[in-house]
């Protein structure tokens, strides 16, 4: 067997993961990130004080007032995740997260770039893609939850 022969029978073998699993690991890789993140930013269901300090004095972003930014991000970082998580919602959270993120690159962190690299390629492929059938949107979408307002309309 030639080395050829290997290496397609490597792509072959690759080219069986499924989609799936792929938009699952992807999901729950870049969902994990936020959610540790927004974490951070809490204490129970109160933001920590640290949090609104960070945003008034090291963060700086623009266009927002720091608590605005601060209270914003730190739901973002809540409620993206999860949805990313369990695949509902999960082109819009990745549009949030991917906005999050270049924000924090170019504003926040701009020498973060090679991680933030990485959850940018996780999110994109999320946006362009979708979560996978593994996820709540693909069960909305082809009809195997019940949804009336999806799937029929009253007469």
């Amino acid at each position: 067997m030639s080395v050829r022969d290997y290496l397609e029978k490597g792509r072959d073998l690759a080219e069986r993961i499924p989609y799936s699993l792929i938009a699952l690991a992807s999901r729950c890789a870049v969902a994990d990130v936020f959610w540790r993140s927004g974490r951070t930013k809490v204490n129970g269901l109160s933001i920590r004080e640290e949090t609104f300090y960070l945003f008034r004095e090291e963060y700086k972003v623009p266009l927002l007032p720091p608590d605005v930014a601060a209270y914003l991000s730190t739901i973002s970082e809540h409620v993206f995740p999860v949805l990313l998580f369990v695949g509902l919602a999960s082109r819009l959270s990745a549009v949030a997260l991917f906005g999050m993120t270049m924000v924090i690159q170019l504003f926040v962190v701009p020498g973060g770039w090679p991680e933030h690299i990485l959850w940018l390629s996780l999110l994109t492929l999320i946006m362009a893609r979708g979560p996978g059938s593994i996820s709540l949107d693909h069960l909305i979408w082809h009809g195997r939850l019940p949804a009336p307002a999806l799937t029929h309309r009253e007469a």
